[in-house]
C-alpha cells in the first residue's frame, strides 16, 4: 500500500499553509460593544476556545495576571488563542466587572450588543471618551488546530499601524466592523466567515514575523523536509508508516531523519505517529458512536487489541469509556 500511496501523494511545498487553510472554526458568539469611560470587564477563562477583540474606535488596555498590559488602539486586534481569562478596560488600573454580570442585548442566537460604562445620567455621560469593540469566541474541533494553539503565545497583538501588516488583514478587520454596525440580513454569517479568515491571517502574520514560530511543531511544519513527513502522516494516518518510509518521503536518510525529527519536535517519529492517531481516535469517539473495529481500521491497526493497547498507552485508560473519563 505504501509504495502506491507515495506515488499518488502530491509533494506539498507548504505544509504549514495547508494546515492553516484546513482549520475549521466554530464561531460560538460575536458581539459589538459601545463602552463609555469609566469601564472595565473581566473575561472568564474559556478552555478550548479562542477569543479576539478588535478596537474600531478609541483605545483600551488588555490585562493578564502574569504579563505586562497591552494598550490597544483603533485598528488593533488582540487574539487570545488559549482562552485565558483577562481584563479589558479603559485604563490600566480600572476595577473590572465580571463579563457575565453585564447586561447585553441578544440580537440573534450568535450576536450580542453591549452598551456599558459611564457613571451618572445620560447627560453626564455625554462627551466622555467612547471605545467600540468587536469581539468573538471561536472553537476548534481538530487535532491540528489543538496542536497549533498549544504552540501559540498567550496573546497575539496585531497593531493597525504596523507597516508590515498585510493589507488584506487590515481590509478584513474594516469589513468586520462594517458588518457589525450594519447587521444586514445574513450579517452574522458573513461575520463568522470573516472572523475565520481574520484569525487565520493573524496567526499567519505572527508565524511569519516571530522567531518563536521556527521552533517545535511549527518549526517542523515550516521545515522543507520534516514538513513533508508531517503532511503525509496528517493526510494518511491509516497508512503503514515506518521511520524508513517517512524518511524516504522527506528525502532524508533514516538516521538523519529520525534524529532531526526528535531534535525539532521533541518526540520520536513513532511516538508522534501514535499520539496523532490516538488523538484522532479520541476526537472521533467524542463526535459520534463508533466501534473499536472501525477505529482500528481507520487508523491503520490490524486488530482491536492492538489499537486498544496503543490508546491506553497514550491516555492511561481504554477507549470507549464514558466521555470525559479518559482525561
Amino acid at each position: 500500500m505504501i509504495p502506491e500511496l507515495e506515488r499518488r501523494m502530491p509533494t506539498t511545498s507548504d505544509p504549514l499553509g495547508e494546515t492553516l487553510c484546513s482549520l475549521r472554526m466554530d464561531g460560538t458568539v460575536y458581539a459589538t460593544a459601545e463602552l463609555i469611560t469609566p469601564w472595565g470587564m473581566e473575561m472568564p477563562p474559556l478552555g478550548g476556545k479562542m477569543m479576539f477583540h478588535i478596537v474600531t474606535q478609541g483605545s483600551c488596555w488588555l490585562r493578564f495576571k502574569d504579563q505586562d498590559s497591552l494598550l490597544l488602539k483603533t485598528g488593533d486586534m488582540a487574539l487570545v488563542p488559549k482562552g485565558e481569562g483577562h481584563c479589558i478596560s479603559h485604563s490600566n488600573n480600572q476595577p473590572c466587572e465580571p463579563f457575565f454580570d453585564i447586561p447585553v442585548t441578544r440580537l440573534t442566537d450568535r450576536f450580542e450588543f453591549m452598551r456599558y460604562g459611564g457613571a451618572g445620567t445620560e447627560e453626564q455621560r455625554t462627551g466622555k471618551e467612547e471605545t467600540r469593540l468587536t469581539c468573538g469566541v471561536l472553537g476548534f474541533d481538530q487535532i491540528a488546530a489543538q496542536k497549533l494553539i498549544r504552540e501559540l503565545p498567550q496573546c497575539i497583538h496585531i497593531k493597525g499601524d504596523d507597516g508590515a501588516l498585510p493589507a488584506q488583514l487590515t481590509t478584513l478587520i474594516q469589513l468586520m466592523e462594517q458588518e457589525a454596525c450594519a447587521l444586514s440580513p445574513g450579517g452574522v454569517t458573513v461575520m463568522a466567515h470573516l472572523a475565520d479568515i481574520i484569525v487565520i491571517q493573524a496567526i499567519r502574520h505572527w508565524i511569519n514575523s516571530s522567531a518563536e514560530a521556527s521552533k517545535g511543531w511549527l518549526g517542523a511544519l515550516k521545515d522543507p523536509k520534516l514538513g513533508k513527513a508531517l503532511a503525509a502522516i496528517h493526510a494518511h494516518p491509516e497508512a503503514d508508516w515506518t521511520v524508513s518510509r517517512l524518511a524516504r518521503h522527506a528525502g532524508m536518510s533514516r538516521s538523519g531523519f529520525s534524529a532531526r525529527f526528535t531534535e525539532v519536535i521533541g518526540t520520536s517519529v513513532k511516538q508522534y505517529l501514535t499520539e496523532w492517531r490516538m488523538n484522532l481516535a479520541r476526537l472521533r469517539i467524542g463526535q459520534s458512536p463508533v466501534t473499536l473495529t472501525e477505529l482500528a481500521e481507520e487508523l491503520g491497526y490490524q486488530s482491536e487489541a492492538a489499537f486498544s493497547r496503543a490508546y491506553k498507552r497514550v491516555f492511561g485508560v481504554p477507549p470507549l469509556r464514558r466521555k470525559g473519563c479518559e482525561r
